[in-house]
């Protein structure tokens, strides 16, 4: 027996190879940076982060995007010994006002997929579109699929009219060689997330229809003839269906590997809402990645034998996996460790683990944490539901504009800090920001303590905080100031979609001036 999912928390759209005994699985990123988080796995259950492959300004540059703009649906392939990792990033997506600006996709390249110094500068495609996928055929010929509008709408439907299409491509240069043909289309409106794999005599083309919500699925065609087609229909499409009560749902985006015993194998994403008073609450951490079995039938893909993809699944080769909540980082390296985000590309370096060693010390930037710019905040995904985040922080801002502490972050019109400022009074004040946007100001004791910040999740979040006397005794019990409900944490934005998941993490920030005084974080920690 194996548990899903087997990458938990904010882990969308995962596309998948193996290279001798070695998984590597990259998944989107959005408007986090670096971008494009890559996995290492030698059994498919246990999974490391590795690092990252867009990682430089001079790869990814995320300004001011909406909520769920940045980098969609990465793939991951090997050709003769090199990694490569493709990419669309939308730098603008209002869906509520049907306008987006289609992006140019790219790809990235390495021969050492464990450095993450080494990925190359993009290639940019000339083909428009998301959900980039490469074929290379057994003649050389590099083919490029990916998603975007049809130029000829389906007259009298309201639908999105997103198809997939397909190029040849120079790989030298991104340019297409050929002129783009649709080959998938869906009654729903919606085929993207494209894979073309090819095994024995057919080709297959493997796409997610129904948008990545409630109506989510995924559909296989094959070919004798190649990638442009024609496409045969799957007889058992789609390839199975979770519905909307379901303790697994909005499944599909399904990328496929074969180990070494000959097994085959897809991953996929999955969201685990939870039951709460006769209602489905939205899951927490968004979009997951999940893994089932597939097996072959007349050389048509049967995935987790036509069933619903569960929480809980049977198989001889794999084991039960339980995931510790516990980590810690005391920022006692030069280097911060994996997996910390940004909120879009920096533009500046913020932050020292140098000028105070032994702490990540942060220097507020102009922008608070409610404008789409970079603020100065760094995050970490949440990966179990029932755990605390906890800090120290040492802040004595002189200035009323300046803030330093710790949030949960949803998106930058939904969050929920709790933070040390300056009243207007003069006083040192712990602040409490509920995700309405509404503020709460609570007097500390003494001018020149730290302070610890806790964050319980669970089925709300939580927020205290306790002063540290200088004698660094803790006689006072953490005093609990309020709590946001997990609903009010994901609510939908007003514009873009928030195709990510909960994230909880540390922040500064002066109103539209740089904090000259900063903020030392002694660590941070999962518990």
């Amino acid at each position: 027996m194996y548990i899903n999912p087997i990458l938990p928390g904010f882990n969308p759209d995962p596309s998948i190879i193996r290279v001798g005994n070695d998984f590597f699985l990259v998944t989107s990123s959005f408007e986090y940076f670096p971008g494009a988080p890559i996995y290492h796995s030698t059994d498919l259950i246990q999974w490391n982060l590795i690092g990252h492959a867009l990682t430089r300004p001079s790869q990814l540059q995320i300004q001011t995007p909406e909520p769920g703009g940045g980098v969609w649906a990465t793939t991951l392939r090997y050709h003769d010994g090199v990694f490569y990792i493709l990419a669309a990033s939308f730098q603008r997506y209002r869906p509520q006002e049907d306008d987006r600006v289609w992006p140019r996709g790219f790809y990235v390249k390495t021969r050492n997929i464990w450095d993450s110094s080494s990925w190359s500068d993009p290639v940019y495609f000339d083909q428009v579109g998301f959900d980039q996928d490469l074929f290379w055929d057994d003649d050389g010929t590099v083919y490029l699929s990916s998603t975007y509008r049809k130029l000829h709408r389906t007259p009298g439907a309201n639908l999105k009219d997103f198809a997939v299409h397909i190029v040849t491509v120079d790989l030298e240069t991104g340019a297409s060689t050929s002129e783009p043909k649709l080959i998938r289309e869906s009654t729903s409106g919606v085929a993207e997330g494209s894979h073309i794999f090819k095994r024995g005599k057919y080709y297959y083309l493997f796409t997610a229809e129904g948008g990545t919500e409630s109506g989510h699925c995924e559909w296989v065609s094959r070919s004798t003839t190649g990638p442009f087609g024609p496409w045969e229909i799957g007889p058992n499409n789609p390839l199975w269906r979770n519905g909307v009560d379901d303790e697994v749902q909005n499944t599909g985006h399904a990328d496929l590997v074969e180990d070494a015993q000959g097994q085959w194998w897809a991953v996929l994403l999955g969201v685990r809402p939870v039951r709460k008073d006769g209602q489905w609450e939205e899951s927490v951490f968004g979009r997951e990645t999940f893994l089932a079995p597939v097996n072959w039938e007349n050389d048509w893909p049967i995935v987790n034998g036509g069933q619903k993809i569960p929480l809980h699944s049977e198989s001889p080769h794999l084991y039960e996996l339980s995931v510790p909540v516990t980590w810690r980082d005391d920022f006692s390296d030069s280097e911060l460790q994996l997996g910390w985000y940004r909120k879009n590309t920096p533009v500046v370096r913020d932050y020292s683990l140098t000028e105070r060693p032994g702490h990540l010390r942060l220097y507020g930037g102009p922008y608070n944490l409610s404008v789409p710019a970079c603020p100065t905040l760094f995050l970490r995904k949440q990966t179990h539901r029932f755990c605390t985040w906890e800090t120290r922080l040492s802040f004595h801002p002189r200035n009323q504009a300046c803030e330093a502490g710790a949030v949960v972050w949803w998106t930058y019109f939904t969050y929920s800090s709790i933070g040390i400022c300056r009243a207007n009074d003069g006083q040192r004040v712990v602040r409490l920001r509920s995700p309405g946007g509404e503020i709460v100001d609570f007097g500390l004791q003494n001018s020149q303590s730290d302070v610890r910040l806790v964050i319980e999740c669970g089925d709300r979040y939580r927020f205290g905080f306790q002063e540290i006397r200088e004698d660094e005794s803790n006689e006072e019990p953490i005093r609990w100031i309020g709590e946001a409900e997990n609903r009010s944490m994901t609510a939908a934005p007003p514009v873009g979609v928030a195709f990510t998941g909960m994230m909880v993490g540390l922040y500064a920030f002066g109103e539209r001036q740089r904090c000259l005084d900063p903020a030392d974080f002694h660590y941070a920690l999962w518990r």
